[in-house]
């Protein structure tokens, strides 16, 4: 019995772990620049590249569905950058636009889908739990790519190379995690972190992990929706580390 426990969240668990090491540190980046709402309007564009492949008929694992959510992602990213450089005090407003309009263009393609409400809800919420451990082969390659990227340039000043590795990082994320997981992932660690400047980084991963763990195990032992499971303990946990940091003052800490 633990063994078959096992087998299915330790996957899981890693797939947690590969995202986290991306996302905490992108998150992060995405906060000091104010586009908070950027990895959800590319996380809607890619889910509507794999929406669009999917409509044509192409094998859901393929490359050719891989291909279609990369393309969209990456368009997306060079539209906001063009965007962000024209009209920089609207680029929320336009962000905001983007989400909506490819969330709205998924809707029509999968209204001509019998089984579209199943496929809306994978994209919006995924299946981590069901993650199989060659899935994750891939998706880490991509990762340590974009690690490399993070590490050795300033994502603060090169705004081409911050979009493009982006883009690609929730390409991948979202047919892993799904979008809501996608969001909750860069977003709720770097908030509990805003308050220890000089940890950050590592308390985002700490909070992260933490929400993972929660979130898994509490889903497999109530038999909740494994995604939606661990936003909640993502923000629930983000929320205590938060509130933990000002009680005890980590502020001050040298």
């Amino acid at each position: 019995m633990l063994s078959t426990e096992l087998s299915i969240l330790l996957p899981a668990f890693l797939a947690g772990l590969l995202v986290l090491a991306t996302h905490v540190p992108l998150g992060q980046l995405v906060l000091e620049r104010g586009i908070v709402f950027i990895d959800l309007a590319i996380a809607q564009v890619a889910g509507l590249g794999v929406v669009a492949a999917d409509a044509m008929g192409w094998e859901p694992r393929g490359w050719p569905v891989q291909v279609s959510a990369v393309s969209a992602a990456l368009i997306s990213a060079a539209f906001l950058l063009w965007s962000e450089r024209r009209m920089g005090a609207l680029q929320e407003a336009v962000i905001g636009v983007v989400f909506v309009v490819a969330a709205s263009t998924e809707l029509i393609l999968l209204g001509f889908n019998p089984h579209g409400a199943e496929h809306l809800k994978d994209l919006l919420v995924g299946q981590i739990l069901w993650v199989e451990p060659r899935q994750l082969i891939p998706v880490a390659l991509v990762y340590a790519a974009v690690l490399i990227g993070v590490v050795l340039f300033d994502l603060r000043r090169q705004r081409l190379l911050f979009y493009l590795l982006f883009a690609v990082t929730i390409t991948a994320s979202v047919q892993l995690i799904g979008v809501f997981l996608v969001f909750a992932s860069l977003i709720l660690p770097a908030l509990a972190a805003v308050s220890v400047p000089r940890y950050r980084l590592s308390f985002g991963y700490l909070v992260g992990l933490a929400g993972y763990a929660v979130g898994l195990v509490a889903s497999f032992v109530a038999d909740l929706p494994t995604g939606a499971a661990i936003v909640c303990a993502l923000a629930v946990t983000s929320a205590l580390a938060a509130g933990i940091v000002q009680l005890i003052g980590l502020r001050a800490m040298p």
